[in-house]
Parts: C-alpha cells; structure tokens; sequence
C-alpha cells in the first residue's frame, strides 16, 4: 500500500480526541477587536494581510437569546422551509435530547425568520463586509452550526469557496457568529493566518470534504475563542476547520456568506482546475 493511501487510512481510524490533539493547537490565540467603534483602516488592513478580522460584542444578548429562539422554533417546532441536516434519520429520534445531538446544520433561514435575518442584514455587519469586497454584498448562504455536548463533530480544515454554492470568481467574506462561548474546549473556530494567499488548493472527501490533513500546517494554527455575540470576519480561501465538542457545552453559531454584486460564478472546468485534483494531479 502506497505511503499516502496508508496514511489516510490510519487518519480514518483516529478518535476524535487523537483528531483533536493531532490537527489542531491551542496555544495561539487571535487577537479580537472590542466591538464594532474599534473597526479601522487597521482592520481592513489585517484583513487583507491575514485574511480575517475577529469583533468581540458585535451583537447584544437579546440579538443572540432572539437568534436561539429562532433556531429552537426552527428545529423542535417548524421549520417553516428552513433546511435541517440531520446525522439520523428524524424518525429514529425519540426525545428532544435526541433530536439536539442529531441536528447538525440549519440553512435556507433568512427567509424563514425575520429575527435571523436581522443578523444577516444589519448595518454595522454589512458596512464591514462592503468595505472588505468593496462593492455591494449580496447574501449567498445562511446557516447554522451546531456542536451539542459531548461530541459534537469536527468539521476538518478547508477552504468554504470549495464548496459549489461559494464558487465565485470573486473571493466571498465569511461571517462567523457565535451564539454560546466558543471556546478551546467545544470547538471554537481555527485558522491559518495568510493562508488565503496561497490561493484555491484541492480537497478530498476523507471525513468530509476536506484539504488533506498531512498538507495542513498544524503548526500555524490560531484558535479563534469568541464570547456570545462575538464574530469572525474571514476570506473565503482562508484555510480553517473546527474541532470536536468533547466538552458538557452547547456550541452554536450563526454563519453567512457574502459575494460581491460584480462576482460570477466559476465555471464547472474553473471549478474542477482550482479546487480538485481532476485537473492539478495532487495527490493526498
């Protein structure tokens, strides 16, 4: 068996607690804003160098207690044609303990619920995100990402404009919102500072659609630990993931994508060029 397919093979059999220590580190720490009179030209500028900027108290505890009532209602009671990702089948669960450790992803919301869709349209949010693309933002995905305690699951380090409905020609701004404390021990955010200077890279389906884990550099990785209502501004090729949750705690987030109103998308041969190995040959 070839090194690389042996290789994949062992990271394949990893618990999520030898995944936790292997892949990420927590001993860097980003540096946060406070709050939304602290943006500047500095800012921007951070932005573009490092390719992500973090705002601690961008939103106020009613915003956030208005957010999880909506995802509640969304999720227990009606979804009102909001989409629910589930790791069972909904029939399989029994219990309302059940259906919180299943429920992965809501999307499709702002549309559903105009409390969410207060988030994904307020003003200081989109000045910021127009200042980044510098041109008029149009939202193009809205979703929620659930960790419920005790193993809640990893989401392995990518890049998000690998993902079809991100594949603009233009970079998108990601915005990443928390809803409870994100912290080093229930899967806050991580990033590789500067990495989206490196440009599209492929991915593979390993535990999801993934970069490979041997081409990650585990050793430049910043923890991005957010208080409720804290955020993270990030490039759409920057190359991030999210630990498990092995902690008691819930771990909720609000996450939206913005494209420049100028941007395309990529074609499917573009697409297959920047982000697989169809066309480059890289090997994992």
């Amino acid at each position: 068996m070839a090194q690389n397919e042996t290789q994949r093979k062992n990271e394949t059999e990893w618990t999520p607690e030898e995944i936790s220590q292997r892949l990420y580190r927590y001993d860097k720490i980003a540096d946060r804003l406070d709050g939304w009179a602290a943006w500047g030209e500095k800012a921007l500028a951070q932005y573009r160098s490092a390719g992500y900027v973090a705002v601690e108290g961008a939103y106020s505890q009613r915003q956030i207690d208005d957010a999880l009532a909506a995802l509640h209602t969304l999720v227990f009671e009606d979804a009102k044609g909001a989409r629910i990702q589930l790791t069972k089948p909904s029939s399989e669960l029994k219990s309302y303990e059940e259906r919180e450790r299943a429920v992965r992803k809501v999307s499709d919301y702002v549309e559903c619920d105009d409390r969410l869709r207060a988030i994904a349209y307020d003003p200081q949010l989109l000045a910021r995100v127009e200042a980044i693309l510098g041109d008029e933002a149009v939202l193009v995905q809205d979703m929620a990402l659930l960790k419920p305690p005790n193993g809640g699951g990893e989401k392995p380090w990518h890049q998000d404009m690998a993902y079809g409905p991100l594949a603009f020609q233009k970079a998108v701004v990601g915005v990443w919102i928390a809803l409870d404390e994100a912290g080093l021990d229930n899967g806050c955010m991580h990033i590789i500072p500067g990495s989206h200077a490196d440009g599209a890279v492929p991915h593979y389906a390993i535990r999801d659609l993934q970069l490979c884990d041997a081409h990650v550099p585990v050793e430049q990785d910043v923890a991005v630990p957010l208080q409720p209502g804290g955020l993270l501004f990030f490039h759409g090729l920057l190359k991030h993931g999210t630990p498990f949750n092995l902690s008691a705690k819930r771990r909720r987030a609000l996450q939206f994508h913005y494209a420049p109103r100028s941007a395309a998308k990529l074609s499917p041969k573009e697409y297959k060029r920047f982000f697989t190995n169809e066309m480059t040959g890289a090997e994992c």
